[in-house]
C-alpha cells in the first residue's frame, strides 16, 4: 500500500466506529477554543467547525454562545453529531470543497483534523469562505508525555511496526499559510485531562486511526499490552483517574 493510500484509509476510518468515537474521545478545554477565536470573539462571530466528526469541538464552540455550523464528510459521524446537537446545522462537505458561500464565516476551526487535509486545495478554499480578518485555527488533543506513565504507555503503540511512513500525525503539525491568504501562525498550548478507567482509555485508543486500520492479530495484541500496562500501574490499576492531555492550537488570520 502506498503512503497516499494509507493516508486515505486512515482518514476515512472513523465512521465505522462513530458511536464509540462520540463516547470515548475527549472534548476540548473552553480556554483553548476561546484563545483560537479571540481575534473575532467580541463581534459575535459565525464559526465553521470543519471536519466536525461527532461534534466534540462543535459543542465547545456552541457553549461560548456563538453561532456554529458544522461540515463533516462522513455520514455516520455527521449523524452522531446531529443526534447529539440537533440545533446545529450539519452539512456534508470536505476541507477541499466547503458547501458555504464566499466570505460567509468569521472563523474556521478544526479539531483533530487538519493533518488529514490536502493543503494545496484546502488552504485557498478556507480563504474563500472566511471573511477578511477572520480566524483559521487547528486544535489538537495529545497525550501529555511529560508524565512518566503516559510516556511509557505511548511507547507501547508508537513502537509498533506497521505501515505508518509518511502518514500525517497530529504531533509536530504545521499549517502552510503561504498556500492561502493568511498571515503568520500563532501557537498556544493548554493543559487538559479526561476522566478514564483502564478499560475506557483502551477503548479511546481503539477509536484512533492507527488501531482502526491495524491488522489482526497485531491490533488485539497491542491493545492487550496497553491494558496490562495500565493494570500494572498504581495510578491507573483500579477505578477512575484523570488522563493527562496537552492541547495545541495553531491560529492564523485571513488577510
Amino acid at each position: 500500500m502506498t503512503s497516499d493510500e494509507m493516508i486515505a484509509k486512515r482518514a476515512s476510518s472513523f465512521g465505522r466506529r462513530a458511536a464509540d468515537y462520540a463516547e470515548h474521545r475527549p472534548d476540548y478545554p473552553a480556554a483553548a477554543v476561546r484563545w483560537a477565536l479571540e481575534p473575532v470573539l467580541a463581534a459575535a462571530p459565525r464559526v465553521l467547525d470543519l471536519a466536525a466528526g461527532t461534534g466534540k469541538l462543535t459543542a465547545v464552540i456552541a457553549s461560548l454562545g456563538v453561532e456554529v455550523v458544522a461540515v463533516e464528510p462522513d455520514d455516520a459521524m455527521r449523524a452522531e453529531l446531529s443526534a447529539r446537537m440537533p440545533e446545529v446545522q450539519a452539512l456534508a462537505g470536505t476541507a477541499e470543497d466547503i458547501p458555504l458561500p464566499d466570505g460567509s464565516v468569521d472563523a474556521v476551526l478544526a479539531g483533530q483534523a487538519m493533518h488529514w487535509f490536502d493543503h494545496t486545495r484546502s488552504m485557498p478554499e478556507l480563504g474563500r469562505v472566511l471573511r477578511p480578518g477572520g480566524v483559521l485555527a487547528g486544535v489538537w488533543n495529545d497525550d501529555d508525555v511529560s508524565v512518566d506513565w503516559v510516556r511509557n504507555l505511548d511507547r507501547l503503540h508508537t513502537a509498533t511496526k506497521i505501515e505508518t511512513d509518511n502518514v500525517p500525525n497530529k504531533k509536530g503539525i504545521d499549517l502552510p499559510v503561504e498556500l492561502g491568504p493568511f498571515g503568520p501562525l500563532a501557537r498556544a498550548e493548554f493543559k487538559h485531562s479526561q476522566r478514564r478507567t483502564a478499560e475506557s482509555l483502551v477503548a479511546t485508543a481503539e477509536t484512533h486511526s492507527l488501531f482502526l486500520t491495524m491488522d489482526e492479530p497485531l491490533r488485539t495484541e497491542t491493545l492487550d499490552r496497553m491494558l496490562a500496562f495500565l493494570k500494572s500501574r498504581p495510578e491507573t490499576a483500579e477505578g477512575e483517574f484523570d488522563y493527562p492531555l496537552r492541547v495545541e492550537v495553531l491560529r492564523t488570520i485571513r488577510s
